[in-house]
């Protein structure tokens, strides 16, 4: 395990995202963690907007816990910490930048739209620093190639209707677009209003209700991101009107699906959240074997050039939620929108 203190090489990275973010000397910074955050992301992100002469001020929230019972929750991308708090969501609203470095990310929490209209004033733009080793953070900062690369890419998705999606593996699905909320992410933003996560790299789209069909095979080496393990045994999920509805495969991988879709009980955590690809080409499929669990929260593999992202669980776009959520990170695949390839093999090629 490397050693989590405060490096030089990792304040100038934060310093670095900062800039890039466009943070001046003066703005309001609200750095936001929990009780179970990394301590070593939020002194470091501290320390980079001291160094830029913008004020921080640090929330500390209690974690959250699930219930006697419940199923572990991870990978979710929806911090439960802020709990609808008026006093926090406004603190947050009156600043300038937000820095979030609680363990899940609010990309998908509920307070999230309220914090980013802001309170008539002040409008805030938020980066989410992805629980990882700060070692991995420095290896993936942004730059103006995969910005403008997911800009591209983000443009041709909103333009498309439709997305296949094939592998020498037996994937073979028919995505609708119509009607999905289409996005990208290069790991910095300007703009207030809006979220980014660093690291960077990859293109969204949450497709509405009834718009994924055919089969999805997780083939050997494929990545099941809620479990932090790549898969040894292909599993070949049928997929019908957005929903898993069948999993055929033997081994560990296959039972290990089975249990966590169950152990939620309601339909919805079979149902897609979100499809993408990745786009940056300093993030790396293998990265995941260098650490160990705890160290790593697996942003990199969801952004390395090439891969199709396939999620499961809450979508707002087809107004469906639940806790549960499986990403899964796939290599040579292919990806076509409206039959231009944008991913040929597991190589961007568009």
């Amino acid at each position: 395990m490397l050693q989590e203190r405060i490096e030089p090489v990792w304040l100038d990275a934060f310093e670095a995202v900062l800039r890039r973010c466009a943070l001046q000397p003066g703005d309001t910074v609200a750095i936001l963690c929990e009780s179970q955050s990394r301590p070593v992301l939020v002194e470091l992100a501290r320390l980079a907007a001291a160094r830029l002469g913008a004020p921080a001020f640090v929330l500390i929230l209690p974690s959250v816990f699930g219930q006697a019972g419940e199923p572990v929750t991870r990978s979710t991308g929806a911090s439960p910490a802020i709990q609808q708090q008026a006093p926090v969501i406004a603190a947050l609203q009156a600043s300038s930048l937000v820095i979030d470095c609680t363990v899940e990310g609010l990309m998908h929490a509920p307070e999230l739209p309220a914090i980013l209209q802001g309170n008539g004033i002040t409008q805030p733009r938020i980066v989410y620093v992805s629980n990882e080793h700060p070692e991995a953070l420095a290896r993936l900062l942004p730059d103006d190639a995969t910005e403008a690369r997911v800009k591209a890419h983000v443009k041709r998705l909103r333009g498309a209707k439709a997305m296949r999606v094939t592998s020498a593996a037996g994937t073979d699905l028919a995505i609708s677009l119509q009607g999905a909320v289409v996005g990208g992410n290069w790991g910095s933003t300007t703009r207030p209003g809006t979220l980014t996560h660093w690291p960077g790299g990859l293109v969204l789209g949450f497709p509405a209700a009834g718009s994924v069909n055919g089969t999805l095979v997780l083939a050997e080496g494929d990545v099941n991101l809620t479990f932090k393990r790549y898969i040894e045994r292909a599993i070949t999920l049928t997929i019908e009107n957005d929903y898993v509805t069948r999993i055929d495969g033997g081994g560990v991988d296959a039972e290990l699906l089975r249990s966590y879709f169950a152990a939620w009980g309601e339909t919805e955590a079979y149902a897609v959240s979100h499809v993408g690809y990745g786009l940056n080409d300093a993030a790396r499929w293998d990265s995941m074997a260098l650490y160990d669990k705890r160290d790593f929260n697996g942003t990199e593999l969801r952004a390395f050039a090439g891969n199709f992202l396939y999620s499961t669980g809450a979508n707002e776009t087809a107004g469906r939620y639940t806790r549960g959520h499986f990403d899964w990170p796939m290599r040579n695949c292919t990806v076509a929108l409206d039959g231009d390839v944008m991913v040929d093999g597991g190589r961007v090629v568009a």
